[in-house]
């Protein structure tokens, strides 16, 4: 069985270690650990891994943030993508630094990729992990965090909560979204 798991991010060097491409870096961690390698393709990087029975496809959009949805729409169409099996990978301002939370759907909570997947899907319908990077920043300053760099106390602890997520992940997708969820939210 074949899921999309997208995780969001901005293409080009001076956004790899920002805070919003944090969906990047929970696939490539992911790829990594599998000895996997992304191929540039139709609108993104994709990559395949086999978990067990179930085929993961990666997808890492480059179509930026806040298009992500044209990407997310165009494999979800050309790899006959269930929408139970797409899962979106992104950053979230509300949740302390390396919270994790797993829901069915939602609401987009002022991200702009996810406002993007939601029009160009038709519904907020879909899975998402959401990974907490904090939100201590002045009022007013929203896009200089989400676009900033980690510190250097949140990149110590990177390594352990990318491969956290990528459990989280393949959770989901072996034993379902309530599994994943009872296993992981908040940890």
């Amino acid at each position: 069985m074949n899921f999309l798991i997208v995780g969001l991010g901005n293409i080009g060097d001076e956004y790899e270690n920002t805070r919003h491409n944090i969906g990047f870096k929970i696939l490539d961690a992911l790829a990594k650990a599998s000895n996997i390698c992304f191929e540039d393709k139709r609108y993104g990087f994709i990559t395949e891994l086999k978990v067990k029975n179930q085929n993961l496809i990666l997808l890492k959009p480059s179509t930026y943030m806040n298009t992500s949805g044209n990407a997310v729409r165009y494999w979800v169409n050309k790899k006959n993508i269930d929408l139970e099996r797409l899962l979106i990978v992104c950053d979230d301002l509300a949740l302390p630094f390396g919270t994790l939370r797993m829901k069915p759907k939602g609401s987009e909570g002022g991200h702009n990729g996810l406002r993007s997947i939601t029009q160009c899907l038709g519904t907020n319908q879909y899975a998402r992990l959401r990974f907490g990077i904090g939100s201590d920043f002045p009022h007013g300053a929203q896009v200089d965090w989400v676009l900033g760099e980690f510190g250097p106390d949140e990149m110590e602890k990177m390594a352990e909560r990318t491969e956290t997520a990528g459990k989280m992940i393949t959770t989901y997708c072996l034993a379902g979204i309530q599994t994943a969820m009872n296993q992981f939210n908040g940890k």
